[in-house]
């Protein structure tokens, strides 16, 4: 008789593919959520999976569940985590299971405040290209990858996307303190999510307690170029194997990256700035670890396209490029302006940074954003409409002027008025780039990308 398992919160980005592998595998699969957006709706709806209302209802938690996995989005007073706890049933956050799920495979968890998810979807990418058995779990939707999550028997290694997020309404812990990795891969340390860790110490301590809680015999990869992350990697553990790396080795040939190895070999691939370097550099110290030799990670990474929404070229001609990427922290900002300036430096570079997160529109944080923009030739900041509802404190232009710091710098609180900016931008400006978590409150990028390329 197969496992019943409840899924409170299904719609979720990383639940419902949870609940669609677990399917796969046989498991019985039930669910519940208050709202349910594309691509989670999609897919549950044609695995069978999707609840026929959305709401809670507590009459679905009975004794014969096997399990309820709970997500971030529901909370502590959800009614049906109410009913789970008083019937007394296991309940799960989804990095709780997925531990449980592999606790006889060698796990490899990715953590830091950027480029896990690139790490994570380099290592896979070259996995599955040679053919290899392994598990995973990704933060976004990887090419060539149909879910962003799998779990299956006989697997012998899994990779795990790990973030700091708190695994559940009733469990605070950073998500990625669950695995108990035996191979950890810290690519960064920046000050975010000031609504979880309001101090630049409380959000280290997460990473600090990631690297202690090594097992004995573990090993920490991270990135040496780091000053955090060094003090990280210089701590007094001789019972784990640390190894630090640096960007790898590259040059620019046309406007395209060629790796340079140390047996003199020129690999091309299609991602370019020094992040993605040190991502590679990264990616390639992992799977050594796990039984990829250097001759198959060239072999396999010129294949590589970035992760949606990473420094993804949404439209292109011989004369202007339009990119998008998720980058919406300070850290990121600033490593994907000089990126893309560093790659077309003779190309006037108009760079536009949408303020939507807690973190990102909160007065105390804001400093963090100076200079991030200093790279690009014209820079703009857009203001959410949804301001208001993620912090209550005013950010006006002024404010936002005097934080970034940056001569000449645009403020945009409405769409129209940033899509109009940029379509005049058509003569005079040959690379756009948009930065944003989110959507610049409904921006239609299409109709950009036809005025622009």
């Amino acid at each position: 008789m197969s496992q019943v398992i409840h899924f409170i919160s299904i719609g979720g980005s990383a639940m419902h593919n949870l609940a669609l592998t677990l399917h796969q595998q046989g498991y019985t699969i039930s669910g519940s959520d208050d709202e349910i957006y594309d691509p989670s709706r999609t897919r549950l709806l044609q695995h069978g999976l999707l609840p026929p209302k959305t709401g809670w209802f507590p009459e679905k938690i009975t004794t014969d569940l096997n399990a309820v996995i709970v997500g971030m989005h529901a909370s502590k007073d959800n009614p049906e985590l109410v009913k789970a706890q008083e019937l007394g049933l296991p309940i799960y956050s989804y990095p709780e299971f997925m531990y449980l799920q592999s606790q006889h495979k060698q796990r490899v968890v990715i953590a830091g405040s950027h480029g896990k998810t690139t790490i994570t979807a380099m290592i896979l990418h070259v996995l599955k290209y040679h053919n290899r058995k392994f598990d995973f779990l990704a933060g976004e939707q990887i090419d060539g990858f149909e879910t962003m999550a799998q779990l299956t028997p006989d697997a012998p290694v899994i990779i795990l996307e790990g973030d700091e997020y708190p695994s559940s309404p009733i469990d605070s812990r950073p998500k990625f303190l669950h695995y108990q990795p035996h191979i950890a891969l810290i690519s960064g340390i920046a000050w975010d999510h000031v609504n979880i860790y309001p101090t630049w110490d409380e959000y280290v301590d997460a990473f600090e307690s990631l690297a202690e809680a090594m097992p004995k015999a573990g090993i920490l990869i991270f990135d040496e170029s780091d000053d955090m992350l060094d003090i990280i990697g210089q701590k007094d553990r001789t019972d784990i194997t640390k190894i630090p790396y640096l960007p790898h080795p590259a040059t620019t040939v046309e406007g395209k990256t060629i790796l340079l190895t140390k047996k003199g070999a020129k690999v091309p691939v299609q991602v370019f700035g020094q992040y993605n370097l040190k991502n590679i550099s990264g990616a390639m110290t992992v799977c050594d670890r796990i039984g990829i030799t250097e001759e198959q990670f060239y072999e396999a990474i010129p294949t590589f396209r970035n992760v949606s929404m990473r420094l993804e070229k949404v439209a292109e001609s011989s004369q202007r490029i339009l990119f998008r990427d998720f980058a919406h922290s300070p850290v990121k900002v600033e490593a994907t302006t000089e990126a893309v300036k560093h790659q077309y430096p003779n190309w006037k570079l108009v760079a536009v940074v949408e303020l939507s997160t807690f973190s990102s529109l909160n007065k105390a944080f804001l400093e963090q954003y100076r200079g991030t923009l200093d790279m690009a030739d014209q820079g703009i900041v857009y203001i959410s409409k949804n301001a208001s509802d993620v912090n209550s404190e005013a950010i006006t232009a002024d404010y936002v002027l005097a934080a970034f710091g940056k001569p000449g710098l645009l403020v945009f609180n409405k769409a129209d008025d940033l899509l109009a900016h940029l379509i005049q931008q058509r003569d005079v400006a040959s690379v756009f780039l948009l930065m944003s978590s989110g959507n610049f409150d409904g921006l239609d990028l299409n109709m950009l990308a036809d005025q622009l390329i």
